[in-house]
């Protein structure tokens, strides 16, 4: 029997939002995942664009859900962004905190002061998610900006994956600030940039990672661009639509339904399938024309549609000559010829 996926890396990293958990309640099979990998000796680590929580909260946050973690085993752009202000200002440098009650103790345990008036003329700010950022916080951050203070952004993820579908990330809220300026963030740290995956193998000494995730714009994006081999599942944001227009930056090595594609022997989680058939389905092309026929886990069907859509195949291109193969590309949302 071949090796399954996981047993081909050193170290796993994990997404957490959409991989691990939504909001508050765990997705399933996520516990099972990591115990199985940790009796395998694989190392584990957990990094998030989510600032509204401190490592050692998201520890325990992870332990209440039933999923073993350390806090040394989480990477948080909260903290991330800290360590890089306490690299490039002086200590004791006034920083105005756009976000959740975690990041500022972040600023100040990395010898910042956390401010929240443009008053106190703060040399930066650094904006990260809250659940209770409002307008007022906002117009200080835009007024420091513009009397020449430098803006951080933790992160830029337009949503955040819920039960009840996506909510406002805090790439919705830098939008607010980005509109009301007319600029970008000088500096945006959490994912898709390559920070958090390359600090998280540097702590396990780790020669083989891989990135799982939900999204092909950070997560995705992220691996890619740190040269590591990633796993997208589709538990949360990212979809089978995403990721057949997906372009070549945000391209993840294996697609799997949920954390147990983990497990799976490595060649059934490729993306694209080699060939033309997978599983029960077959892909068949002529020129500009794709049919899909046949039936079987939706997945594999996925991964031979890759093949073609990212070799230039509209996806509205694809015509499904079974009933199966109609329900399946209607569930994932694409049109069909017709």
């Amino acid at each position: 029997m071949r090796e399954h996926l996981a047993g081909g890396y050193d170290l796993v990293i994990f997404d957490l939002d959409g991989v691990v958990f939504l909001i508050d309640k765990p997705i399933p099979g996520a516990a099972d995942a990591v115990e199985r990998l940790r009796a395998g000796s694989t190392s584990i680590a957990y990094a998030t664009n989510n600032a509204s929580r401190r490592a050692v909260e998201v520890a325990a946050l992870l332990t209440g859900m039933g999923v073993s973690a350390e806090p040394a085993e989480v990477l948080t752009s909260a903290g991330a962004s800290a360590a890089l202000l306490a690299d490039r200002l002086p200590a004791g440098a006034k920083v105005l905190v756009v976000g959740a009650e975690a990041l500022r103790a972040e600023v100040r345990d990395a010898g910042l002061e956390p401010v929240a008036s443009a008053e106190e003329e703060p040399v930066a700010v650094l904006q990260g998610y809250g659940p209770e950022v409002g307008w007022r916080i906002l117009a200080e951050a835009a007024l420091a900006v513009r009397a020449g203070a430098v803006w951080y952004a933790t992160n830029t993820d337009r949503t955040l994956p819920s039960p009840r579908g996506p909510l406002p990330g805090n790439g919705s809220l830098v939008a607010v600030l980005r509109t009301a300026l007319d600029r970008d963030p000088d500096v945006v740290v959490g994912k898709p940039q390559p920070g958090l995956f390359t600090t998280a193998a540097t702590v396990a000494g780790a020669r083989r990672p891989l990135s799982v995730g939900d999204r092909l714009d950070t997560d995705i994006q992220g691996a890619v661009g740190a040269g590591m081999d990633s796993l997208l599942v589709l538990t949360g944001v990212s979809g089978p639509a995403d990721l057949l227009a997906a372009p070549e930056d945000r391209r993840p090595t294996y697609v799997a339904a949920d954390l147990s594609g983990l497990f799976r022997e490595a060649g059934d989680a490729r993306v694209p399938a080699p060939g033309d058939t997978a599983g029960g389905w077959r892909v068949t092309r002529d020129g500009d024309r794709v049919t899909l026929d046949g039936s079987g886990d939706p997945v594999d069907a996925l991964r031979l549609l890759c093949g073609v859509t990212w070799d230039g195949v509209a996806p509205s291109a694809i015509e499904p000559l079974s009933p199966e193969a109609g329900e399946v590309l209607a569930a994932w949302g694409v049109r069909t010829p017709g």
